[in-house]
């Protein structure tokens, strides 16, 4: 008596299902032999199927035992061409072929491609950008999760990246158990913690200390081999159980970057310049410029400070600087006291220059749109002038022709020049230009963070030192600007900021506060007249028909 049939949801189309259906049936070579040769198709052979499942369900009452795929058993009838067990051999022969074709068994592609640019390099030298710091990726691209940066090698990077899950599951599954035996409000510290609280303190007293002096002959030699293209050996600055908790952090805030960079939330070239060699001084970037894509995914930029072109490696920077004849910005000189000279640059002569100006000022501004049109400004390059030549110290650029007379469109001062008073120097040169104009000017907005607390702390002195010096009983807000070239809204702006501006029976007065004058005397007179601006050095008249 033939035995009751699968489901309809157990078909044979799911090899695995019906090689297991194959090992129960119980028929002869020969019934196979006459199902082979039936051939029926898929769709008949379900509505054969459904109908004998109708009519074999009156005469069952009980159900057949479950396979431990949750099928029944299948019948003779149930198999067909799909199942391997029809004939071995054929089996067998089709499984050869489709291994000679190369399509069955094949490997698994990684797809680098899709979260991968391979024109992207490692900035660090040597790099080939394989490995990962995490040991979870096959490529790097930055110097967080370059292993060769670290002292590492790839290989060490995945044994660390293992023993780390393996820490991680271990202490999972212990804080279970805790859990499981202590409730959350009245939980003391369990003996695998005070065991494991104990080993921490041991491994801490037993810090590696190795002679003084070796140690530091290990690391002077590290730092002169490499430089600052490797991190510091930083084996024996701390217990061994702490360095591998550095490299813990190291390692999540690594794979946190990649996710973000995955994800799209960091592009590949977005603000990817993080340091600029310039002359003397390796710079750390503020803000993402729009240099070339080519450039920008380095990493790290090369600038020779007199001509600012830039460049991809120290070897191209080197061999530039023994054949670059620049020593001072182009343009003329139209400022010279002591070691400081300022240079008026048009961006309409000297396009390249000026281009270059800009895309190094936008790595620290961060409100900064103009990069390549600059013909309609001026540019004036303040330096500092030693035996090799005029060293950039900053900059500001105004509009040739400005409606609104404004005299300063972009102001900056270089990170390894500032909190020295170049800064103050450069405002005070615009408004020196704008008296000889005779005119009243005012830096164009919105100001950057650090150009606003410049310029009130400038229009707060420009105040106080006239105010002390003023001897008269009535002054005028307008006499104030017409003296300092000051716009009469930013001198209203800093009266009252000081709180000297007051409104007293239908008039406004000015309030001359002795205190703040004291206290800027003082200042005055400690910071002494070095970094202060001559105006009978300056040899300049405003242009004309620019």
């Amino acid at each position: 008596m033939p035995r009751r049939k699968r489901n309809a949801g157990s078909s044979s189309e799911g090899t695995e299902d019906s090689d297991f259906s194959a090992e129960h049936t119980d028929s002869s070579e020969s019934d196979v032999h006459t199902v082979r040769n039936t051939r029926l198709t898929r769709s008949s052979l379900r509505l054969s199927r459904n109908s004998q499942d109708i009519k074999q369900s009156a005469d069952h009452d009980e159900s057949p035992p479950r396979t431990p795929t949750g099928n029944a058993p299948s019948s003779e009838s149930d198999i067909d061409m799909s199942s391997p067990n029809v004939s071995h051999d054929e089996s067998l022969a089709k499984e050869l072929s489709l291994k000679e074709s190369g399509l069955a068994h094949r490997p698994k592609r990684r797809r680098f491609h899709e979260s991968y640019n391979f024109n992207m390099k490692c900035p660090t030298p040597g790099c080939n950008s394989l490995g990962h710091l995490t040991g979870k990726h096959e490529r790097h691209f930055s110097i967080s999760g370059c292993p060769l940066y670290h002292n590492l090698s790839a290989d060490e990077c995945k044994v660390k990246a293992s023993s780390r899950d393996k820490h991680v599951e271990e202490r999972t599954l212990s804080q279970r158990q805790d859990e499981n035996r202590h409730s959350a409000r009245q939980q003391a510290q369990t003996e695998r913690q005070l065991r494991y609280k104990e080993k921490v303190t041991e491994m801490r007293r037993k810090r590696n200390s190795a002679p003084f002096k070796e140690q530091k002959d290990k690391y002077t030699e590290h730092k002169q081999t490499h430089g600052s293209s490797h991190e510091p050996l930083l084996e024996n600055i701390t217990s061994d159980y702490d360095l591998e908790l550095f490299r813990k952090a190291q390692a999540c805030a690594t794979d946190d970057l990649e996710k973000l960079r995955l994800q799209g939330q960091v592009t590949e070239g977005g603000n990817m310049i993080k340091t600029i060699v310039f002359g003397r001084y390796e710079l750390d970037t503020w803000y993402h410029s729009p240099y070339p894509e080519e450039y920008a995914r380095l990493g790290r930029l090369y600038m020779c400070e007199f001509c600012l072109k830039y460049m991809k490696s120290q070897t191209i920077l080197r061999r530039h600087m023994a054949k670059c004849v620049w020593k001072h910005p182009p343009g003329d000189e139209i400022y010279r006291k002591g070691v400081i000279s300022v240079f008026e640059v048009d961006g309409k002569k000297n396009k390249i220059y000026c281009q270059n100006l800009c895309l190094l000022a936008k790595l620290f501004l961060d409100h900064k749109t103009l990069y390549y049109d600059v013909e309609p400004f001026l540019f004036y390059v303040m330096t500092e002038v030693d035996n090799t030549g005029c060293h950039l110290v900053g900059y500001f650029s105004k509009e040739k022709n400005s409606f609104l007379n404004y005299n300063v469109s972009c102001i900056l001062t270089m990170p390894q020049y500032m909190r020295q008073g170049y800064g103050k120097m450069l405002i005070d040169f615009s408004y020196l230009l704008s008296k000889v104009e005779e005119k009243v000017g005012s830096p164009e907005r919105p100001l950057s963070d650090l150009g606003l607390i410049s310029y009130r702390s400038y229009w707060k002195e420009v105040l106080l030192r006239y105010l002390n010096n003023f001897q008269g009983k009535e002054i005028s807000i307008k006499e104030i600007s017409q003296e300092t070239a000051v716009n009469p809204v930013d001198i209203v702006s800093t009266l009252q900021s000081l709180q000297m501006l007051k409104y007293w029976k239908g008039k406004h007065l000015i309030l001359k506060r002795q205190d703040l004058i004291d206290d800027w005397k003082t200042k005055e007179t400690k910071r002494g007249s070095n970094k202060t601006i001559d105006p009978t050095a300056l040899k300049w008249s405003p242009p004309k028909g620019t």
